[in-house]
């Protein structure tokens, strides 16, 4: 599934403990800090896919995870001029 540009997957690590991960869409990877990500992991167990889900987007929205969604595009003159 796909919310507010990241994908969100869910998988389960262990008997009834289901977490999430967020992604680019595009695999690319996430700069956060100056740091790249290939995906964030949402850290909290639940008992169903649905709401670890849920939690993923909770997490999206508290924490305004939007502004890594995509990287910010460099203008042409600041990559010549460097």
């Amino acid at each position: 599934m796909t919310y507010e540009g990241f994908a969100i997957e869910c998988y389960q690590a262990g008997r009834g403990l289901w977490h999430a991960r967020l992604r680019r869409p595009d695999r690319n990877p996430m700069i956060v800090g100056g740091v790249a990500f290939s995906a964030i992991e949402i850290g909290f167990a639940w008992p169903d896919p649905e709401s670890a889900a849920a939690d993923a987007k909770n997490q999206i929205d508290r924490l305004k995870l939007t502004r890594y969604a995509a990287v910010a595009q460099v203008p042409q003159q600041e990559l010549s001029a460097a």
